[in-house]
């Protein structure tokens, strides 16, 4: 096999565009930067700029810390789904979803966390998630018994339309709560 040195300037989106379409998952930037034999802070910026031109595309670059991929376009989902012909039936269920949030926003935290928040045993809504790809475990907490912390993954993003965890909308600004005075009504009922 034959050297290949570094590539001229102005060809190298165009290979980091051709080296995303033949991925099969998510890449490392760091590999990418080695295999083009650039600098991993120069081609963080030609990801920016192709990101930058796939706006308004069918296709999207998505990042994830330090991974990279090239998806389709969220709008574009139903079609693709229906030209795939993959089955609408197997939808999240509504605790699945809270637990999805929860992890979403709280990322990274543990199952027990996720119960204190939800008031409920999520065991079985995490293990959903999981099995799906939304959610993975992402390391170990250095408390006592070194519980499992849960994040999102690259699936989370793609199944959301999201390039990254960033994008997630910000979260309502919660009211502190304030104590009601029973009104004359629910005295009468003691």
């Amino acid at each position: 096999m034959p050297k290949i040195g570094p590539p001229p300037p102005e060809r190298v989106k165009s290979l980091l565009e051709s080296l995303l379409f033949v991925a099969q998952e998510p890449v490392r930037l760091s590999t990418l930067a080695r295999v083009l034999k650039v600098e991993t802070e120069a081609l963080r910026e030609v990801v920016e700029a192709l990101a930058a031109e796939y706006a308004d595309r069918g296709l999207r670059v998505q990042r994830d810390g330090a991974l990279v991929q090239i998806v389709t376009a969220p709008e574009a989902a139903p079609y693709v789904e229906r030209f795939l012909g993959m089955d609408h039936q197997h939808r999240l269920s509504t605790a699945a979803l809270e637990t999805l949030a929860i992890i979403a926003y709280r990322r990274p935290i543990t199952r027990a966390a996720i119960d204190a928040i939800r008031g409920v045993n999520s065991d079985h809504a995490v293990a959903t998630l999981i099995a799906r790809g939304l959610a993975q475990e992402v390391g170990r907490a250095s408390t006592v018994g070194r519980p499992a912390l849960l994040g999102t993954t690259v699936r989370f993003l793609e199944h959301f339309g999201l390039s990254s965890p960033q994008e997630l909308p910000p979260l309502p600004e919660v009211e502190a709560l304030t104590t009601v005075e029973p009104s004359p009504r629910q005295e009468d009922a003691r």
